[in-house]
């Protein structure tokens, strides 16, 4: 008996191309919106980049303004400091003058 050899049939083959080809299309669409997500991310870290730098500008500028304001408000504090200093000056030579003219006053009287 001769030896039978089974010949292979076209129609697995041909299911499995097709399975293949499905799959490889699946593949491709995954891939297409992967690469679409990666550019949105891009997109979005790019605008992020830029608030942020926008931001950092704005903090130099804040630091900047607020270092003037506390450079005046020491200069303000040293000038209300020495006109306090100068009004107890004034004051204080006003008491004594009213010391010195209700003393001589009084010995004015008493010498009467």
């Amino acid at each position: 008996m001769a030896p039978s050899f089974a010949i292979p049939s076209a129609e697995p083959q041909m299911k499995g191309e097709e399975a293949l080809r499905r799959r490889n299309d699946e593949l491709e669409r995954e891939l297409k919106k992967s690469l679409e997500r990666e550019e949105r991310m891009k997109e979005e870290l790019m605008r992020a980049w830029e608030r942020l730098r926008v931001a950092e500008e704005a903090e130099e500028r804040l630091c900047c303004q607020l270092g003037e304001l506390e450079a005046e408000a020491v200069d303000q504090a040293r000038e209300y400091r020495s006109r306090v200093m100068e009004l107890m000056q004034q004051l204080s030579g006003v008491k004594e003058l009213m010391m010195i003219q209700r003393s001589s006053s009084f010995s004015s009287t008493n010498s009467q």
